[in-house]
């Protein structure tokens, strides 16, 4: 079994590896930039090394001195969490090189499922459903026009390399995707480091469902159930849910089948997610990418099947079987809800960094808290302004949503703004409690 662990990241999540590696027996090593040498996980773990200053080119995004200072600490193996170098195949080949292990998939699976374009492709030879779209990169606006034509509009305009939103736009006919392509790629190139284009169908009225995976050490790929991520603004999650109350018994069947003809494809190691696409009217549904790490939504998939994800990452990355069976890995009980805590404007989403002046956590039957800040700690601006994430289970959905809105009511922050105050709205929503919604449902609440 792995000795030790340096995790390459910080906050909330930084602290979920730490407590569960410690829990294992596994050391753990923190690494911290200037900006964050005062929060939580930084004095949790069992040795602390700093690695740069607040900017995380200099610090979380340094490959050198995060590889340093696991030499300097004599860990044995690398967790990258989520973000920063987690889906950064080069960093993880550095890693390898260094005698390290990496806890995380093949550098091959990182890289394969990278590229949009080429992850789109790999999964149509794979049998998994896929939307009309590119299969090359689009290059310039004149080949973006055809694509458009070709595809048929409306059509969704993105980055190949990208993630998280982050350039994403819809342009309804060909006099919207001038805009919309040379949006995409000047943020593609600046966020990414590839101005490669991809475009897709768009689908009018979706979810957005995500199948967790697993890939065992003995090459066998799990799907341990759905998470509906459609609560998004901007193209970016704000909360989550499993089960899906959009997705029916026989639709969830086709795509835990579909998931694990993905991981397959791969080889997949380790825990990953396959994301899709679904067409609430037609009731199908297509692959949108894979993410090849840890997502931050895993807690209501650990919260519904019992199962600890960071301790089967760990076990995968030694070469051990999972500390469970896997033939009763996928039924799951209960519900699950996850609401993530922004240090941000409940109104217009924007960030608000500050101090925090008091900090009260929820507790009861049902409730878990991921947080990476406590009273007295300061939100900077330099990273994403993921306070906590407020998970909650229940026997079902009614009962989840009853005890995620005393939850909600009795989370108390104080000093940079919260977006509390949105969760509150959610949860009294109807199209959310009735579990009728899809992925604009924040533009229907929030208008522009």
């Amino acid at each position: 079994m792995l000795d030790s662990v340096l995790v390459a990241n910080r906050g909330e999540i930084a602290r979920r590896i730490i407590r569960t590696a410690q829990h294992m027996g596994i050391r753990a090593v923190a690494v911290y930039s200037d900006a964050d040498a005062d929060l939580p996980y930084v004095r949790e773990a069992d040795q602390a090394v700093r690695i740069g200053p607040a900017q995380p080119a200099k610090s979380y995004l340094d490959a050198a001195a995060i590889i340093e200072a696991a030499a300097q600490t004599n860990a044995k193996a690398l967790h990258p969490g989520y973000g920063f170098l987690a889906e950064n195949a080069g960093f993880a080949r550095q890693v390898a090189a260094a005698g390290l292990t990496w806890v995380g998939p093949d550098p091959a699976a990182i890289e394969q499922m990278g590229d949009k374009i080429r992850a789109r492709n790999l999964m149509e030879k794979a049998g998994v459903p896929v939307s009309p779209g590119s299969r090359e990169p689009v290059t310039d606006i004149k080949a973006a026009l055809a694509e458009g034509e070709r595809i048929g509009y409306p059509v969704m305009v993105k980055a190949a390399a990208g993630g998280g939103g982050i350039g994403m736009g819809v342009a309804a006919g060909p006099a919207e995707l001038q805009s919309a392509f040379d949006t995409a790629r000047s943020r593609a190139e600046r966020f990414f480091g590839s101005p490669e284009i991809l475009l897709e169908r768009y689908v009018q009225r979706a979810r957005h469902v995500e199948v967790q995976i697993l890939g065992l050490a003995d090459g066998q790929v799990l799907a341990l159930g759905e998470r509906d991520c459609s609560v998004q603004r901007r193209h970016q999650k704000v909360a989550e849910e499993t089960p899906s109350p959009g997705v029916d018994d026989a639709l969830r069947e086709q795509m835990l089948a579909a998931a694990v003809r993905a991981g397959g494809a791969v080889s997949y190691k380790g825990a990953g997610t396959v994301e899709c696409l679904v067409d609430t009217e037609a009731g199908s549904f297509v692959f949108l990418e894979m993410n090849t790490r840890l997502q931050v939504e895993h807690p209501v998939t650990e919260l519904v099947t019992g199962i600890d994800l960071v301790e089967q990452q760990f076990l995968i990355a030694a070469g051990q079987p999972p500390s469970f069976d896997p033939a009763t890995a996928n039924k799951p009980t209960g519900h699950a809800l996850e609401l993530r805590i922004y240090a941000e404007d409940p109104q217009r989403f924007l960030p608000g960094p500050g101090t925090i002046t008091q900090w009260q956590e929820p507790a009861g039957d049902g409730i878990r808290v991921d947080a990476g800040y406590q009273a007295g700690n300061t939100v900077t601006p330099f990273y994403d302004p993921l306070l906590a994430k407020l998970c909650v289970y229940g026997a079902d959905r009614g009962q989840t949503l009853a005890r995620a809105r005393n939850a909600v009511a009795a989370f108390t922050v104080t000093g940079p703004k919260t977006n509390l105050a949105f969760h509150a709205e959610l949860l009294e929503n109807p199209e959310f409690v009735s579990g009728d919604y899809d992925t604009s449902l924040i533009s229907r609440m929030r208008p522009s």
